[in-house]
């Protein structure tokens, strides 16, 4: 409940208890009104009454005697209130009635009415007294009610007078006194007392800055000054480009470099708002998009970009990290602005670029002598040109998968070479999936065959065409393939299948070896990573190869706008997968 509402709610109290007394004073004050009224109204107009009719019948001398007697006994016959009143006027009524027809002697019917008058006066008489004694114990009780609520609301009143200030001003003394702790710098002061109204609030407000203050008082201004110093020269002074946004995109600060890659300088850049630079700056339009896309971009975005720096093309890995801070006196952060960071990764890129073109350039030039020497193989194990002996033939033998690796290796270098260079050439084109499939069957039945191994296809006959480079597609099935071959133990089988799905076609192979371990299951498609299996069967391959296969995988079917991953629900053996669009 808030202060307001108490005090209101203590003003409506005092209200009702000053309702209650004047509605107990008014109710008695009516009924003492009323006991009086009945005396005067009632009795006190029959006595007058009779008295008028007394002295009217005591001079008969008086001409108009019997009409002011008439007078008064009409009065009293529209003022009968009390019991036996009725017949007794009623009886003077009849005795006047033969005084003045003169039935009978005067006297004698004067002293009939003079009795009745006065038992109409003893009546109300008796009357008066009773009411008398009435409104007397009216008023006894009137005064008995009165003390005792009277004395009941004093007592509530005279506790409320006594609490409920203090309830109000306490808590202002007790503020009172902290703000003169404060103001003495006594910092570590705090109010204790806890209430949900105003009061508790403002305890928390007062206690807060109670303690941001103390942390100020004990916090060395020269040597946050001498941190933000050192903090500004180090960011003057590296090499990386720098550039810092509060909550709201205006710029802060900016080192040299990046004020360079901007070719705007430092004072024309800081305390701008980041979108107004960016309207005629096309480098500062792409560093802040991701902030302005995002209304609180978390964590920390990357992404490379392509300057032109110093005379030549630059490479620069953008980093935009978000910055939160917690307040004092706070628990939860606040968004507390950008910092976008430019490093210059010009040297590495052009060392992968060196990489890049002599793994190209080796591989190529070690195809010509790889096919000479395959060449020389098939003409030694020619019969017409000599027979060999059991060991020439195992030489020969050894000799021609030695080149046969090496051809392979240097195929996927190749590849890895174009994928690197960003220059996969593709020749994209309607192609149905059972020619894929056949084509890399057929690539890999030999070695099945040489392992007992039997290749089930299970090709629906109404699949469509995808959109895809025939080459490429097929190098990546024979790819699973051969991982598929060479891991699966003898007398194994290797399903091949594909099936639509939605609006793609996937391509999937399926082995029943050792599988791969869970921990490496999310890495298979890394660069030179080779998975190991599970355990060791009889007849299992081991992981052998560059590590190359997958990732060229990858980056082929990327390139043709497919997925491509490997099923982990599968656990006995592995199942890698691949999808196509539908044309």
């Amino acid at each position: 409940m808030t202060l307001k509402a108490k005090v209101s709610s203590a003003l409506l109290f005092l209200f009702l208890i000053i309702l209650l007394l004047s509605g107990l004073s008014a109710f008695y004050l009516n009924r003492l009104a009323d006991d009086s009224q009945a005396i005067l109204k009632n009795n006190y107009l029959s006595l007058e009454n009779v008295s008028t009719m007394e002295k009217a019948l005591a001079d008969p001398t008086d001409p108009d005697a019997l009409n002011v007697f008439e007078t008064g006994l009409r009065q009293q016959e529209g003022n009968i209130t009390e019991v036996g009143e009725r017949e007794a006027t009623q009886a003077v009524r009849r005795e006047f009635n033969r005084m003045r027809g003169g039935e009978v002697a005067d006297p004698l019917i004067r002293r009939r009415i003079q009795q009745n008058l006065f038992q109409i006066d003893d009546l109300n008489r008796q009357a008066i007294q009773r009411k008398n004694e009435t409104a007397k114990q009216t008023a006894t009780d009137a005064l008995l009610w009165l003390e005792i609520v009277g004395t009941l609301c004093m007592l509530i009143l005279l506790s409320f007078i006594v609490n409920f200030p203090g309830y109000i001003a306490n808590p202002l003394h007790e503020l009172t006194r902290g703000i003169k702790q404060i103001a003495s710098r006594n910092f570590e002061e705090r109010l204790h007392f806890k209430s949900s109204d105003e009061y508790g609030e403002l305890a928390r407000s007062f206690n807060s800055m109670a303690q941001k203050l103390d942390e100020y008082e004990h916090s060395s201004l020269a040597r946050v000054l001498f941190e933000k110093r050192r903090i500004d020269t180090l960011i003057q002074i590296m090499s990386e480009g720098i550039i810092g946004l509060d909550e709201n995109r205006r710029i802060l600060f900016a080192n040299p470099v990046v004020c360079r890659l901007l070719g705007v300088s430092e004072p024309q850049l800081a305390g701008r708002y980041a979108p107004d630079v960016a309207a005629s700056n096309d480098l500062m339009r792409t560093l802040i998009q991701p902030i302005m896309t995002n209304v609180t971009p978390s964590g920390e975005d990357r992404s490379l970009l392509k300057i032109y720096d110093e005379g030549r093309e630059s490479y620069f890995n953008k980093r935009i990290h978000t910055v939160a801070v917690t307040r004092t006196g706070e628990e939860q952060s606040q968004l507390a602005g950008y910092v976008i960071v430019l490093e210059n990764i010009t040297s590495y890129k052009e060392l992968d670029l060196a990489k890049t073109n002599f793994i190209a350039t080796v591989s190529h030039e070690l195809k010509t002598p790889l096919s000479s020497i395959k060449m020389s193989l098939k003409l030694l194990t020619d019969t017409r040109v000599g027979h060999l002996n059991d060991e020439q033939q195992q030489l020969v033998g050894a000799v021609r998968d030695d080149a046969d690796r090496l051809l392979n290796l240097t195929g996927e270098l190749l590849n890895m070479a174009q994928v690197e260079s960003g220059q996969i050439q593709l020749n994209l084109q309607p192609v149905a999936p059972a020619d894929i499939i056949h084509y890399a069957a057929n690539a890999l039945r030999t070695p099945a065959e040489q392992k007992r191994l039997q290749l089930k296809l299970d090709i629906p006959a109404q699949l469509p065409p995808v959109q895809a480079d025939p080459d490429k597609a097929s190098w990546v099935l024979i790819n699973f393939l051969s991982n598929a071959v060479r891991h699966s133990p003898d007398d194994a089988t290797i399903d091949i299948s594909a099936r639509r799905i939605d609006t793609w076609v996937e391509f999937r192979v399926r082995d029943y070896g050792a599988g791969i371990k869970p921990e490496h299951q999310s890495r298979v498609f890394d660069r030179y990573f080779r998975a190991s299996a599970i355990g060791t069967a009889p007849g299992t391959g081991q992981s052998s190869g560059t590590g190359l296969g997958l990732a060229i995988s990858s980056e082929f079917i990327h390139s043709m706008n497919g997925e491509i991953g490997l099923d982990t629900s599968v656990t006995d053996g592995a199942a890698f997968y691949f999808r196509l669009a539908v044309v």
